[in-house]
């Protein structure tokens, strides 16, 4: 690293320069993780890449300025705040797919036909529970389509239990994207009104 590089770490805002290194560093780290789980082996390693560069700056001048608690607090914040930019934009950017089990003992049925209705694909099974006679209702969606979904359980039987996993391996079926949603609400209120 350049001498004036090194100089501009040892300058008084050099903690706060540790301090954002360090957010982009672990926000990095975090979507590296979440690609690898994934599977998309490309995106982490290119992630891989770039968060130790970082890092490596980072911690580097972190140690050469031990005797200072700003940049020891520096380093340390920045890892606590890029851990929650990093799970702030893999929300928001809420890409993959989910997959919804919902378990309802009066709201299954109108529950998986309002998911139909809106392009969702849907399962049901009958079951029986502690409490007698359950429906279960099984959808793939987009993780970005959770709310709308969680939304249509809600209205129909709040009390539903309902669990959210990430599919490891998806083959077959049918599970909704946002633009093929919209297309078949469109198609479906168009074939309603002639």
């Amino acid at each position: 690293m350049s001498p004036e590089l090194t100089a501009l770490f040892a300058l008084p805002y050099g903690p706060f320069l540790i301090f954002g290194l360090r957010i982009v560093d672990v926000s990095l780290d975090t979507m590296r993780v979440l690609n690898a789980v994934r599977g998309n082996r490309m995106v982490a390693a290119s992630l891989g890449f770039f968060q130790a560069l970082i890092w490596i700056v980072a911690v580097g001048n972190a140690i050469k300025h031990l005797n200072s608690w700003y940049h020891i607090l520096g380093y340390a914040a920045g890892f606590a705040t890029g851990t929650l930019v990093g799970i702030t934009i893999e929300r928001a950017l809420a890409y993959g797919l989910s997959t919804v089990r919902i378990v309802s003992q009066h709201g299954g049925v109108e529950i998986a036909e309002a998911l139909r209705e809106r392009g969702y694909g849907v399962t049901e099974i009958p079951g029986f529970g502690r409490d007698g006679g359950v429906e279960i209702v099984h959808s793939v969606v987009q993780r970005q389509h959770l709310g709308e979904v969680m939304r249509i359980v809600d209205r129909w039987d709040s009390k539903a239990f309902v669990t959210v996993e990430e599919p490891r391996v998806l083959r077959g079926g049918r599970f909704a994207r946002r633009a093929s949603v919209n297309l078949w609400v469109a198609e479906r209120m168009k074939r309603q009104r002639v």
